[in-house]
């Protein structure tokens, strides 16, 4: 990492004057201020969430120079919002990086900011090792918002429900908020209050795999090889207007294993069954090391396999604030209309 940060900060928010005063114009309160080696300093991060400013370390830790070089650049160009910094190199990483009372508190008063017009609620640190709210997505939310109007969505993988929500927010007829982790799925809900929505969004604490082939009409059997799996809500077959399919890069359940790189159609397949004739996907791929063409054969393979081709296909890319080179952004989305 350079010894002076600061050059690289103010570039990179140089870089952004237009954006974020059309950011601005949107009430978008949340953008990414510097991204990695793309801008010259490589395992840093620098994210706005509304009155915060979130400074991420991948590779190593900073020293105390340079987080100093840091908080001194960002106090004069942003005087009012607060710096927090969270160490997420090697040991600090995960469940190694522990909270103490003062972030506790802040995730109990988490901070708000907004987004296309839509309020979501912020905590730095808190008992997860991810933000609730990942900015390289905004596209993705935005062209939900686009044609989410009097449809039926699906939101699987939902995390904090933060696409879910901005589908409510845009006129949805009804959203359904899927994932196994009742933190993530709380979130949503305070979001949702946040906007106030309380009717037409619901939230479903369930393992992704349970929930699609059940809603897709394949079932799930209550035992699997001698073995009674878990126990898991009972949910009617039926189809969504949009399925919303933002998996992790790995997780593994004894429902089934998420595999971006080696078996996307493991999760695409039952998706594209719970999706309406006419209907649209969502899909999501953040693996770096994944071609976009090859992952594009791949979904047309698997949709036409499953007796439900892909009728269009088209690419979206993160906004300027997630700069990338080479063109070739980690975070592929691919909006599919089946």
């Amino acid at each position: 990492m350079v010894s002076s940060i600061s050059s690289h900060l103010a570039a990179a928010l140089q870089a952004r004057a237009e954006l974020l005063t059309a950011l601005h114009s949107e009430s978008t309160t949340a953008y990414r201020l510097l991204h990695g080696s793309a801008e010259g300093v490589p395992g840093l991060v620098v994210d706005r969430y509304g009155a915060a400013l979130l400074v991420q370390s991948f590779h190593r830790s900073l020293d105390p120079a340079e987080l100093a070089d840091v908080q001194a650049f960002y106090a004069s160009a942003f005087p009012d919002l607060q710096v927090v910094y969270n160490d997420r190199s090697q040991a600090n990483s995960r469940i190694g990086n522990p909270l103490d009372d003062a972030d506790l508190r802040q995730a109990q008063t988490a901070i708000a900011f907004q987004e296309l017009g839509v309020h979501y609620r912020y905590a730095a640190r808190h008992g997860g090792q991810d933000p609730w709210l990942f900015l390289d997505l905004r596209a993705g939310r935005r062209r939900v918002m686009r044609e989410a109007q009097g449809r039926t969505v699906l939101n699987m993988f939902a995390y904090t429900c933060g696409i879910g929500v901005a589908a409510a927010v845009a006129g949805a007829s009804e959203v359904v908020n899927v994932d196994f982790a009742a933190s993530g799925l709380r979130v949503g809900q305070d979001n949702a209050h946040q906007n106030g929505i309380r009717q037409g969004i619901s939230f479903v604490q369930c393992d992704a795999f349970a929930a699609l082939r059940q809603y897709a009409g394949l079932g799930q059997p209550e035992v699997v090889r001698g073995k009674r799996l878990p126990r898991f809500p009972k949910l009617a077959p039926r189809t969504f207007d949009l399925v919303i399919l933002d998996p992790p890069r790995l997780a593994k359940s004894p429902f089934g294993v998420v595999d971006l790189v080696l078996d996307y159609a493991a999760i695409f397949k039952p998706a594209v069954l719970a999706t309406a004739e006419g209907g649209a996907l969502l899909c999501t791929n953040n693996s770096a090391q994944v071609d976009r063409a090859v992952w594009g054969d791949q979904l047309e393979r698997c949709a036409k396999k499953a007796g439900r081709p892909i009728q269009d296909m088209q690419w979206l890319e993160p906004e300027a604030d997630f700069p990338s080179p080479d063109g070739k952004f980690p975070l592929k989305m691919a909006w599919v209309r089946v």
